[in-house]
């Protein structure tokens, strides 16, 4: 596996591998009206790009082909941690979430806070996160469930 940053051509892959995840792997804890909700149907690949560009983003890959990605910003906010349907079970998410702690020390935040969806929540309370909140935001109309969770770093 390799870990390298985003760049434009990989946002195909990356938005394709984030509506899967949400389609395949979070199936089971969504309903069909929240899982369309969340995978944003009217998101353009020039929108995903943009967003992807805008933090700082790493790809996995294995075999020269994209496997998961996630990001991390300046204040430790961790917002997304994808990782391909096809691929799970194999450290990619593993290997993704190593780099966000690593980053983090790097740049001295002491503390990396999500968004964790029901399926996120055991992953990353595996990793040592805390849940400090139970959420239900509303998005494109529908509410989901979510949580709040923190890890010192």
């Amino acid at each position: 596996m390799n870990l390298r940053p985003f760049s434009p051509e990989d946002g195909p892959a990356t938005l394709a591998i984030f509506r899967a995840a949400i389609r395949v792997t979070a199936a089971a804890d969504y309903s069909p009206e929240q899982i369309e909700a969340w995978a944003g149907t009217d998101l353009t690949q020039e929108q995903w790009r943009a967003k992807r560009a805008a933090t700082d983003t790493v790809i996995a890959e294995i075999d020269g082909r994209v496997a998961g990605f996630t990001d991390l910003d300046d204040s430790g906010y961790l917002d997304m941690l994808f990782v391909d349907p096809e691929q799970t079970r194999r450290g990619v998410a593993t290997a993704l979430l190593e780099w966000v702690l690593a980053k983090a020390r790097d740049h001295g935040i002491p503390e990396v806070y999500t968004d964790a969806s029901l399926t996120a929540r055991p992953f990353f309370e595996h990793h040592g996160f805390s849940v400090t909140q139970q959420r239900h935001p509303v998005i494109r109309g529908v509410q989901l469930t979510n949580f709040a969770m923190r890890r010192t770093v």
